[in-house]
């Protein structure tokens, strides 16, 4: 089977469950972003192995299955919205999130609490968390953007709104496991 199909070239694309949508399409943006972010996490992956922290990247593999999972079904129409269901995309399980909050608690018990705003950067691992949790944000945005539009679970938005705070706590919690103190953001003075 050849990688390029020629379909697209004409600006479009098709969506599971049917229908083809412009590539510009919101829905697409939405399910973009959530695959830029999974590919972000394949980078900060490799970071964590490389310093040792295979506990961490072994649980950011499954946080990159569950986005394969998000992004399926943002790029599956609801049939409220036009779509056909589609018996091969599971829902994103919420016992995910109730995971990363778990997750977000234990690695916040390893940290000194928040006394300021801090920069993003440390170690290589940590500042690719960070580029991350920005990343996320993005993703989480438009995803928001195509609620107004169409129909998105609940939990897609809580999903990546924890993520997001996953990846600032295991940012700084990388850092310090390196050595890196927080960088805290000292405003200009006016």
């Amino acid at each position: 089977m050849k990688i390029y199909t020629k379909t697209g070239d004409r600006g479009e694309t098709g969506l599971f469950g049917g229908g083809r949508v412009p590539k510009d399409h919101v829905r697409v943006d939405a399910y973009g972003e959530v695959d830029e972010l999974n590919s972000t996490l394949g980078l900060v992956v490799l970071h964590l192995e490389a310093a040792g922290e295979g506990e961490m990247a072994a649980g950011l593999r499954q946080v990159q299955a569950d986005l394969f999972t998000l992004g399926a079904n943002l790029a599956t129409p609801a049939p409220e919205d036009g779509g056909r269901e589609n018996a091969f995309i599971p829902p994103l399980d919420a016992a995910r999130i109730e995971a990363l909050e778990r997750w977000i608690d234990a690695a916040d018990a390893e940290l000194e609490p928040l006394a300021s705003f801090i920069l993003p950067g440390g170690a290589p691992a940590g500042a690719a968390l960070h580029l991350a949790r920005t990343v996320c944000r993005r993703a989480e945005r438009r995803v928001v953007a195509l609620s107004h539009e169409a129909t998105v679970g609940a939990d897609e938005i809580r999903y990546l709104n924890r993520l997001s705070d996953l990846l600032f706590t295991l940012a700084r919690l990388a850092n310090r496991r390196y050595g890196v103190a927080d960088t805290a953001w000292v405003p200009n003075p006016r």
